[in-house]
């Protein structure tokens, strides 16, 4: 039985989600197309980014389906001016004339959204949910599909799928997993090569930079690899994977201490288990795994269970005693969980 999406999203409990959805009949259709289909989706990503109070950490655009991994931030929501919601708003359903053309946000449009402020409340509260970002990443692209394939009906399933990331650790691996998809399903061998993936976006950005030196230099858990990676990462349009607040950064990022190089080396030893059935551990990367409070065949067991295909349960927790803090929280005995332990 489906439930709620207000059931499955609980800030009290994480403000992280993985999200997927499928294409109908789980069909390519992402992949065909006189236009891009999975470029027109990393442009949308990107202005959705910018528009709602939503971070995205990772995402993958597969033939047949996608993943968003996202952070809601309501508190920056709560602190927009009502114009700014308002103009906002105007960016994703802009008024429009007769014919329902698009129009320019004007100022008088503007003054008279703001008269009403049941309206205004109840675009930003719009502007910080789940199912309103997921809405507005899939529905301009039915539409548009449609339109070119000369047919109606649904392009994506009905439903996406939401998993509650609980912990550090279940975070990680979730982006990891995100951005090896394309690894996983033998399409490219090298994860920063693979096509419409934040880990492909984040490389790109700092060549783009010409700061390929000082990304090296960050994949040492150093002193100098810290201040290497300052800054790497601050103009992007994804969450930041490290968390700098406490350093230099007024952004909020992903994870404390642990720096964009530490992820790339992570990642790349975890998309070459993929690719060959085994991989060397470098020292640097045993010091990684060590601050994450892990090993090495945990983590395997972890990014290998996620890539078995169907991700079965609603929540994703490292560890039995968080599932358990959780499932009291929730006021039931048992919850699924995406790592294949039991809150019991």
């Amino acid at each position: 039985m489906a439930i709620a999406r207000a059931h499955l999203v609980d800030l009290a409990l994480t403000r992280w989600y993985h999200c997927v959805t499928r294409c109908v009949r789980r069909a390519f259709l992402l992949g065909e197309g006189e236009f891009d289909r999975k470029e027109w989706i990393d442009r949308r990503l990107q202005d959705l980014a910018e528009i709602f109070a939503v971070a995205i950490g990772g995402f993958s655009v597969m033939d047949n389906h996608l993943h968003v991994l996202v952070r809601l931030d309501p508190d920056v929501a709560e602190g927009w001016t009502d114009e700014e919601v308002v103009r906002r708003w105007g960016r994703l359903f802009p008024p429009r004339d007769k014919s329902r053309q698009p129009l320019a946000v004007s100022k008088a449009w503007v003054v008279w959204r703001l008269q009403d402020a049941k309206w205004v409340a109840t675009a930003r509260q719009r502007l910080q949910s789940l199912s309103w970002f997921m809405k507005c990443l899939k529905e301009p692209l039915s539409r548009l599909a449609n339109r070119q394939d000369q047919t109606r009906g649904a392009f994506f399933e009905g439903r996406f799928k939401s998993v509650a990331i609980l912990d550090d650790e279940s975070l990680l691996a979730t982006c990891a997993y995100i951005d090896l998809n394309p690894v996983a399903a033998g399409i490219v061998k090298v994860p920063e090569s693979s096509p419409h993936t934040s880990i492909k976006s984040r490389v790109e950005h700092v060549k783009a930079q010409n700061r390929t030196d000082d990304l090296q230099a960050a994949k040492r858990g150093s002193v100098a690899g810290s201040v290497a990676s300052a800054g790497l990462e601050e103009s992007l349009w994804l969450c930041p994977i490290e968390d700098r607040r406490r350093l230099d950064s007024p952004r909020e990022g992903m994870l404390e201490g642990f720096s964009l190089g530490n992820y790339l080396l992570l990642v790349d030893y975890t998309g070459r288990l993929f690719r060959d059935g085994k991989a060397a551990m470098s020292r640097e990367l045993a010091g990684v795994l060590e601050r994450l409070g892990t090993s090495a065949e945990r983590w395997w067991s972890r990014l290998e269970k996620l890539s078995r295909g169907r991700l079965l349960g609603r929540f994703f927790a490292a560890t039995r005693e968080r599932l358990r803090e959780v499932a009291r929280s929730l006021g039931v005995h048992h919850l699924a969980n995406l790592g294949g332990c039991a809150a019991r």
